[in-house]
């Protein structure tokens, strides 16, 4: 692995916990004046520089992943009630729904099924906001059995892990279509191409996928960045590609309020692929924390952060086999 593709990988899952981090506080705000915009970490309802339920699930992904590859949903899920049942400090309305149904004996299919069934049109941003370890995880293509083969298994699994708690179409797609866009920046493909590749690359629903390609085309008063799933990326790729550094791209969009958080960490994740760790404020990367796992008493700091990109992307290889 070459310097510049580590530096992307790690910025990556650094910018993806900053991105929340600092979105944190914006959270269910009103979209900030241009000219008053908010770009250091502050306290809100968590001290400043301190992550939220998007980085956490994140995390829980990751392990996942670290112990099983490809992905083993049942053992995802197990984690995901572990982090539930340590009490977050937020957890998402359709999350919250499958998970209190787990921890009280369903299977996840039982349960995800339950509750979609109740709700067929949910189609929140829950799984698209943590589904970036699975990239780092599946980055290297190069001594595949076959071309293009992890790529599959990324998109595979990106979708899976969000089916977990999140079947809608939409919210599958969509967290494949962030994993492939993070997929290609690794590899030093130009923002706005990786995400007219990924937009080729991954199959969607065709209303997603309109949204998508209009997004760097929206006005800035007209986003909403609600919790929808396409509301969500509509502003993620809106801050990417009307920016050119990762900090004013991540400026720009957990500004616009909202679910600020949750932008903040897709953004975070793709923004990071594309300039690297280097390239994300200092200031922001001292500021990181995280109690992990949730209750432990343990801080993860930016170093801990790397060292989890740098095991995720040390998964690439060997194919097929646990990395612990």
């Amino acid at each position: 692995m070459d310097t510049m593709t580590r530096n992307r990988i790690r910025g990556c899952a650094v910018g993806a916990a900053v991105g929340d981090a600092l979105g944190m506080p914006l959270e269910g705000s009103w979209r900030q004046p241009a000219d008053r915009l908010v770009r250091e970490m502050r306290a809100g309802r968590l001290p400043a520089g301190t992550i939220t339920d998007d980085t956490e699930m994140a995390l829980a992904l990751a392990e996942s992943l670290l112990a099983h590859r490809p992905l083993d949903p049942a053992d995802l899920a197990k984690r995901f009630v572990a982090w539930f049942r340590a009490g977050p400090d937020d957890i998402g309305n359709q999350t919250y729904a499958v998970l209190a149904r787990i921890a009280v004996g369903e299977s996840w299919e039982q349960a995800v099924a339950a509750v979609q069934r109740r709700w067929p049109e949910s189609a929140g941003n829950g799984s698209v906001m943590r589904c970036w370890p699975v990239a780092l995880a599946y980055w290297d293509d190069s001594d595949a059995r076959q071309p293009g083969q992890r790529l599959e298994t990324l998109l595979a699994d990106s979708r899976l892990q969000s089916q977990v708690t999140h079947p809608h179409a939409d919210c599958m797609a969509g967290s494949a279509f962030v994993n492939a866009a993070i997929y290609y920046l690794l590899h030093g493909t130009p923002p706005a191409d990786a995400i007219a590749q990924a937009l080729e690359t991954v199959e969607m629903p065709e209303p997603l996928r309109r949204v998508i390609a209009a997004a760097p085309h929206q006005k800035r008063a007209d986003l909403a960045n609600s919790g929808w799933v396409r509301h969500t990326l509509e502003s993620a790729v809106w801050g990417l590609l009307n920016t050119d550094t990762f900090e004013e791209a991540l400026v720009q969009v957990v500004n616009l309020g909202g679910d600020a958080d949750s932008a903040g960490a897709v953004v975070g994740a793709l923004a990071g692929a594309a300039y690297g760790l280097e390239a994300i404020p200092l200031r922001w990367r001292e500021a990181l924390r995280a109690e992990w796992p949730l209750g432990s008493g343990r801080i993860w700091r930016v170093d801990d952060f790397i060292a989890l990109a740098d095991a995720l992307a040390s998964c690439s290889k060997p194919f097929e086999s646990p990395c612990t």
